[in-house]
């Protein structure tokens, strides 16, 4: 029981970004943090997703599935931000709860977070080789073997992405910087080119009558209600589930406060900020590909190119081909970086082994735990069928925003002491309401997906029986001279 109600002190949490105890270099400014936060959130998703649901879902009433996604996710970001603006530091909802609620909810977090950024790694490094294989037949070059030219390609992407957050945040950053830049003059493309070929016609009034499909159940919610409905109202809030996980993201900027200046004050506004420009952009590239074309003629195999090929823009392919393998590259990078924090966190805590907290003196970078990260990630890709298992990825992530809503509530009770740069506003009502928004999204996750993670969240809990509750920091004699998490940093 010991083990369960310990908790890690603020003033440990918190202090790790000042004097010796500082370990990892400050690089992110406001600006960098938008940037990470778009490089995680706009991938090639941002093609592909609005004409798919609003094709099998919603109808063109997908563009306020958008909107009701955007506000869900809005509520769990003001979340985050509170918390990142009380305990900067690089374990994010890891942190957050090991705080707030013990050291073992904390590393059921941590397990969960592992599960959704590892796995996230592999699969969007499986889906951008398979995009950038299409992309280089799509320019008229023969690809002889996609199977296997998509391995190789994995294997490259990983291994160069690696190496670049490995050796060097700061050029890493930089290449960040590029292609975002580029990814989002693309988009500006799709959405200036495309609204001369808006038909408002094409949106009618937002509304499809319902239909009941004849497959059996799924999801929870299905199970639930007994059966399995598309369009109308059902439709559109279902397709705002699935719109939401495009979202995700902005908890992994989250995971940069340790290495951000003036982080209390720079990471609210970076990850809002963020949010706010992807839903606004996400939003403009939908209502382009339900402008342009009927819901019921869009192509669900490739939406967005096929819509121009149907307006006689044929060109614009090969500009969404670009933008898409630029998109999930910079995904690929954040990914590792947000992964890599978070093992260093519970590393640092003796959670798992500490040598995966150290950091080079060279490079600056926790450089050997994202070597392991890494290579993971391609036995993963290139091993395990991981595109069929993306849900495991979504799970993991909404399980960590229900800890940090409900820790928002929690430590205002237990903590009113805490200085606080942010503040959600309307607490508790607006954290409950994201609590609510976030069980909403689970529930519209397949049971098979809940199995799965049923099964990984009880193998998690038996190594931290085994290894992690005896090796945790906490578990110590404390140090009279220096706190206990300031030990085994080297």
């Amino acid at each position: 029981m010991t083990t369960i109600l310990r908790r890690l002190p603020p003033s440990e949490a918190t202090g790790l970004r000042t004097g010796a105890r500082h370990s990892l270099a400050e690089l992110y400014r406001p600006a960098d943090l938008v940037v990470l936060g778009l490089g995680v959130m706009i991938g090639a998703g941002i093609f592909s997703i609005a004409g798919r649901q609003a094709a099998t879902t919603a109808g063109p009433g997908v563009i306020l599935s958008f909107m009701i996604a955007g506000i869900a996710c809005l509520l769990a970001c003001m979340c985050y931000a509170e918390l990142s603006s009380t305990m900067p530091t690089s374990g994010s909802a890891y942190t957050f709860t090991y705080v707030i609620f013990g050291e073992v909810w904390a590393w059921i977090i941590g397990w969960a977070l592992i599960l959704e950024l590892q796995f996230a790694v592999a699969v969007v490094a499986r889906a951008w080789a398979t995009i950038t294989v299409r992309a280089i037949s799509n320019f008229g070059v023969r690809v002889p073997d996609e199977r296997l030219v998509g391995d190789v390609l994995v294997l490259v992407i990983l291994v160069l992405l690696t190496g670049v957050v490995a050796l060097s945040a700061r050029v890493g950053l930089r290449a960040l910087w590029v292609m975002v830049s580029a990814k989002l003059l693309a988009i500006g493309a799709v959405i200036v080119v495309g609204l001369p070929h808006i038909h408002v016609a094409n949106f009618g009034d937002f509304h499809v009558p319902p239909e009941t499909l004849p497959t059996p159940p799924a999801t929870v919610l299905e199970v639930l209600f007994g059966q399995s409905q598309v369009f109308g109202w059902f439709g559109i809030f279902a397709a705002a589930s699935a719109i939401a996980f495009a979202y995700i993201g902005f908890d992994v900027v989250a995971t940069a406060a340790e290495e951000t200046v003036n982080a209390s004050k720079a990471m609210p506004k970076g990850m809002i900020r963020s949010l706010v420009i992807a839903t606004i952009i996400y939003i403009a590239v939908a209502l382009v590909m339900v402008g342009m074309v009927s819901y019921t003629k869009i192509s669900v195999a490739d939406p967005l190119s096929s819509a121009f090929r149907a307006v006689g823009v044929d060109w614009m392919a090969h500009v969404i081909d670009v933008g898409a393998v630029l998109g999930l590259t910079t995904v690929i990078m954040v990914l590792i970086v947000g992964q890599t924090r978070v093992l260093f966190s519970m590393a640092r805590d003796g959670l798992i082994p500490r040598r995966l907290a150290s950091v080079s003196r060279r490079y600056h970078t926790p450089s050997w735990v994202t070597l392991v990260i890494g290579f993971v990630a391609i036995v993963l890709a290139e091993f395990v069928p991981v595109l069929t298992m993306q849900e495991l990825v979504v799970i993991g992530t909404l399980f960590a925003f229900a800890f940090v809503a409900a820790g928002v509530i929690v430590m205002r009770r237990r903590m009113p002491h805490l200085e606080r740069d942010f503040t959600v506003p309307l607490s508790p009502l607006l954290p409950g309401l994201s609590l609510v928004a976030t069980l909403w999204l689970m529930v519209n996750l397949r049971v098979v997906t809940w199995a799965w993670f049923a099964l990984w969240m009880a193998f998690g809990l038996l190594v931290y029986l085994v290894y992690g509750r005896r090796h945790s920091l906490l578990a110590r004699p404390r140090d009279p001279v220096e706190p206990a998490r300031g030990r085994h940093r080297r």
